[in-house]
Parts: structure tokens; sequence; C-alpha cells
């Protein structure tokens, strides 16, 4: 498959990703509070994420897939913390401003109000998901494949489309601007650092942070 060939399949990805999700957000409004104390919750999203993972290594299949998804050690690993660390205070920063106006947290309306005791296991399961295969998985497919393939037309450019992109595949409006910016700054760590790897410790870090606030707040 040609690199065009990639650009057009990803590119198709994104766009049904997309549509799929604003047409289900306009059609069945939020997810029930309580989604994550569901194991249902869990493996949806774990078939969700194998499926994407699935699609994304056929894209970036053949010689140099590594390179495609930057799955390697970043140039410098304490610089690389660093960025992953400023990037982080600055999508805190963006959240909390923007949240001001738009109340994006609301809108997606995934995380509980409180601590379900009974149901440790399910919200565990649906942990793991959220805070583990989703940032693996995302980063791959935006980081690593997407920016990959956007970066011929120049580094600010793939960082813009890519954080984008990422905002739109959620599905949302109210949170799109935040997310934009999330995409966009884990997008400019992966164009210094040189590396996918990162990325997904920031968006580990950031999910699961909001994952236990939502239970201890």
């Amino acid at each position: 498959m040609t690199e065009r060939g990639r650009l057009v399949g990803w590119t198709l990805l994104v766009t049904v990703l997309a549509t799929i999700n604003y047409a289900a957000r306009a059609a069945g409004g939020k997810p029930d509070k309580d989604v994550l104390y569901q194991y249902s919750a869990a493996a949806g999203g774990f078939l969700q994420y194998a499926l994407l993972l699935g699609i994304v290594l056929a894209l970036a299949r053949g010689p140099g897939l590594r390179e495609r998804l930057a799955l390697r050690r970043p140039k410098s690993w304490p610089r690389a913390l660093g960025l992953a660390l400023g990037a982080l205070v600055v999508v805190y920063v963006a959240a909390y401003a923007l949240d001001q106006v738009l109340h994006a947290a609301r809108e997606q309306g995934l995380t509980p109000d409180h601590w379900e005791p009974d149901h440790a296991g399910a919200y565990a399961a649906n942990f793991v998901v959220i805070a583990g295969l989703a940032p693996t998985v995302e980063e791959l497919t935006f980081r690593g494949l997407g920016f990959h393939l956007l970066r011929r037309y120049g580094d600010w450019i793939a960082i813009v489309l890519v954080g984008l992109t990422f905002g739109l595949v959620h599905g949302l409006i109210e949170g799109l601007p935040i997310l934009a910016v999330f995409g966009a700054c884990l997008a400019f760590v992966r164009s210094r650092t040189g590396s996918v790897y990162p990325g997904v410790l920031v968006h580990a870090t950031f999910n699961s942070i909001a994952l236990v606030a939502a239970v201890t707040t």
C-alpha cells in the first residue's frame, strides 16, 4: 500500500468514527452515569479498541511499520518527560479555562458521581480499558499513523489536523475545543520526541486522574 493510500484509508477511518459518534450522541444523548460500573461497558470498549487497533495495524503494515507508528524510544527520555509534563499542564490549564464556559465535562457525562464499592470489579475493568487500552490505541491511531501520514505537509499542519480529528472522533460539541487542544499537545510532543510513547504516558495519566477524581472528590 502506498503512503497516499494509507492517508486515504486513515482519513476514511477517522471520518467514519466521527460520524458514528456524533450520530450516536444525537440519537441517544449522554451515556448512563453508571456505565463504568457495568462489565458490559468494559467488554464493549475492549472490542471497539481491538477493532480499531486491527484497522490501524492493517493500514500501517509492511516494511517500516514501527516507523509509521512511531514505536521507538524518544531521542532523549529526560527531554521527553519534560515535554510530557509541560503538555499535561497546558491541557489542564486549557481544560479549566474552557470548562468555565463550555462545561465539557458535563457534556461527556461518562464518569459517575460517587463511588459504589459493590461494583468495584466492573469499575476496575473499565479503568483498564479507559486508562490503558484507549490511550495506547488512540495514540497509535493519531500521534502514530495519523501524524506520520500528515507530516509531509509540515509539522504544524500535522499537529493541528491531528488535534482536530482527535477531537472530532469523540463526538462532542462543547468538549471539542479541549479535546482538540489535548490532541494537538500530544502531537507536539510526538513531533519533538520522535516517539509515540510519551504521548501514551500523558494520555494514560490524564485518563487515570479523571477516573480516580470522579469517585474520590
